[in-house]
């Protein structure tokens, strides 16, 4: 049974992320972290989940993104690329911040993730 907590400390490193790299398009206070312990899964270590269009209108609620951190993979995790895993989910957010997602191929990938890392940890607090 996989169960599921808010992640307040991953939250805090995403929110970092979004103002470090200047994400301006991505509403942070609308992006819940959360970190799930017992999935099967065999080769994720981080999903980013969104509230669909459809969802929104029925629930009368805006846009949300859950990322979704799997405790076992992740923990075990250097902090660098603990910080790549979460620079790459936060990348599928989309500049429209409208529910949807974007693609690996162009948007995400291993190259950008790595610029966007060396980014990250030039910018002075």
């Amino acid at each position: 049974m996989i169960q599921y907590y808010l992640a307040e400390d991953i939250d805090l490193r995403v929110k970092e992320i979004i103002r470090k790299l200047k994400m301006g398009h991505i509403d942070a206070p609308r992006v819940i972290c959360v970190r799930s312990k017992g999935s099967g899964s065999k080769r994720v270590i981080a999903r980013c989940h969104g509230l669909s269009r459809i969802m929104q209108l029925a629930l009368t609620k805006e846009p949300y993104y859950v990322i979704e951190i799997l405790s076992e993979r992740f923990d075990r995790l250097s902090q660098e690329d603990q910080i790549k895993v979460l620079i790459h989910e936060v990348l599928h957010i989309p500049h429209g911040f409208g529910g949807g997602f974007r693609a690996h191929r162009p948007f995400v990938t291993q190259a950008k993730v790595k610029k966007m890392y060396y980014e990250f940890v030039k910018v002075e607090e």
